[in-house]
């Protein structure tokens, strides 16, 4: 099969840009198309090169020595040549929760992570290349059918289940759920490195990465800061995006104060300046998960929430998301 590559760069890669999905407002229901849970936790690409196992985040951070467990399952596969794609999640009850991955995404060390209390799973939902062979250019539904042949699924590796056709049923029942949403894929589309309207999302709630820009001070008892402010590119311009002060616990509070005292600045990141009182203004290169009801019309996040940090997804590519 030709794909374009060299055969070097066929070999392995270091590194394949994930394939990412467009928002979207209105469900549909379609025979060509799949859709599968949309799950709330950090996207990893997993590489396979005989006795070396790399997880990669979406912005190509290894975490390997985060999830150990997850990559010992990787290790002991009877396959030893692949890529693949997919999600580590932690639950809080049947429900996916990127809250509750956060207690794990702040570990560095293995043996500290695997005596964790949060369990994490890697669902797979994609297959790139298995056993010297590139399978980008295969249809989707062909590239599932051979990452369920070439993978041993046991816990804590799981395969993604899909519903064909039933986009809306699977809609309501995911929102029903409480699950975050639903990913509509085109079933016989390639893999598309980079975002790709073969690829849709319908959100149950409203959220999205934003880029924290500074922070205001604590009042009364509480410690560390009183609010984040929130900012999305548009181009190379940040702008504001509002400001959340809610969703935080009192260790956040206090820990992640000094890392925002680490990227103070003297002026404001956002263009133009916000007219918030009483501002530090941070260097914005870290980016938070946020929930929300809506946007205003004046561009602003009405009651927004904190969920948790991000660190498979660079500040720079953070853009307002609408729904197309």
């Amino acid at each position: 099969m030709n794909t374009g590559r060299s055969r070097e760069d066929a070999e392995t890669a270091d590194w394949r840009a994930p394939m990412l999905a467009v928002l979207t407002e209105a469900s549909f229901s379609d025979p060509d198309w799949l859709f599968e849970r949309k799950l709330d936790g950090e996207r990893i690409l997993v590489f396979r090169d005989q006795d070396r196992v790399r997880l990669m985040t979406r912005n190509r951070k290894e975490v390997s020595a985060t999830y150990p467990e997850l990559a010992e399952a990787i290790a002991r596969q009877p396959t030893q040549d692949f890529i693949v794609d997919g999600e580590i999640v932690a639950f809080d009850g049947a429900v996916t929760s990127f809250s509750r991955l956060q207690q794990r995404m702040q570990i560095q060390d293995p043996d500290k992570a695997r005596a964790s209390n949060v369990r994490v799973f890697l669902y797979l939902f994609d297959l790139l290349r298995v056993s010297g062979r590139d399978t980008e250019d295969l249809s989707l539904r062909e590239r599932k059918r051979l990452l369920k042949e070439s993978i041993r699924f046991e816990d804590p590796l799981r395969f993604t289940p899909h519903r064909n056709e039933a986009g809306e049923a699977s809609f309501k029942t995911a929102c029903e759920k409480g699950w975050e949403g639903i990913i509509a894929k085109r079933a016989d589309a390639p893999y598309h490195h980079g975002r790709s309207r073969d690829w849709l999302k319908f959100k149950c709630t409203r959220g999205q990465e934003l880029v924290i820009g500074g922070f205001t001070s604590p009042k009364g008892s509480r410690t560390g800061f009183g609010a984040l402010l929130l900012g999305y590119y548009e181009n190379e311009t940040l702008r504001y995006a509002g400001k959340v002060g809610t969703g935080f616990d009192d260790t956040f509070l206090s820990d992640f104060r000094s890392r925002l005292d680490s990227r103070r600045r003297d002026s404001s990141p956002f263009d133009p300046v916000p007219d918030e009182p009483d501002v530090t203004w941070v260097c914005p290169d870290l980016v938070a998960e946020i929930g929300f009801t809506e946007w205003t019309r004046s561009g602003k996040l009405r009651h927004p929430r904190f969920i948790g940090l991000r660190r498979d997804k660079s500040a720079r590519d953070v853009v307002r998301e609408t729904p197309s």
